[in-house]
């Protein structure tokens, strides 16, 4: 994993290996790394993503410093973190290329979307924000996503349902908008579908 430093990583007696080719993390190094996961996800849940780093290492058993090995910024943890909803989402969008309404199928992965990024209190608003700085972690996982969701995108304009004028990159941010927006409405747990609605409404020619 990124920021992982050579004395985590397997020692000089390891087989000749191709230039390039990547080294295998020690036993001890995995160990932590999935311990840092799994109280991170837990942290992040409990006390949203702006939630101390140091405290959770402290929750995984280990120090700040190994931490930041394994990630090096907050940014480099939320996208390990957010990892398996992304390809959940990638996955989703496959099976929704073959929906009979492009556009109903389009709108269905967006509000999933929604629904991921309300797992973790602060992780539509680092999203908005990472979308501007291609060097963030979270930017560079943003990739699979704007290629799934174009595909859908097309699909939909193809069948005249939405204006050929739209691109992903509008549509991500504003759904991330309407994550942070139902976020920030807890009281309101409907704000999101009809924000939704409001957008298909805008979508269509």
């Amino acid at each position: 994993m990124a920021g992982a430093t050579a004395r985590e990583w397997a020692g000089t007696s390891e087989p000749a290996r191709s230039p390039g080719a990547p080294r295998v993390m020690r036993a001890d190094a995995r160990r932590n790394h999935g311990r840092l996961l799994a109280e991170a996800r837990s942290a992040f849940a409990e006390h949203g993503t702006d939630t101390s780093l140091e405290d959770v290492a402290r929750r995984a058993g280990v120090g700040i410093g190994t931490l930041y090995r394994h990630f090096p910024n907050r940014h480099a943890l939320m996208s390990a973190v957010f990892e398996e909803a992304v390809s959940d989402l990638l996955a989703r969008s496959r099976e929704l290329l073959d929906a009979p309404e492009p556009c109903t199928a389009l709108v269905r992965w967006l509000r999933e979307i929604i629904t991921h990024a309300g797992e973790y209190r602060g992780l539509a608003r680092a999203l908005m924000s990472a979308s501007r700085d291609e060097g963030s972690h979270l930017a560079r996982c943003s990739g699979p996503m704007r290629e799934a969701g174009s595909a859908l995108l097309l699909r939909a304009q193809e069948s005249g349902a939405v204006r050929p004028d739209v691109s992903i990159g509008d549509l991500l941010q504003l759904t991330n908008a309407i994550a942070l927006a139902a976020e920030e409405t807890a009281d309101d747990p409907a704000l999101a579908d009809r924000l939704l609605n409001l957008t298909l409404r805008g979508l269509k020619p």
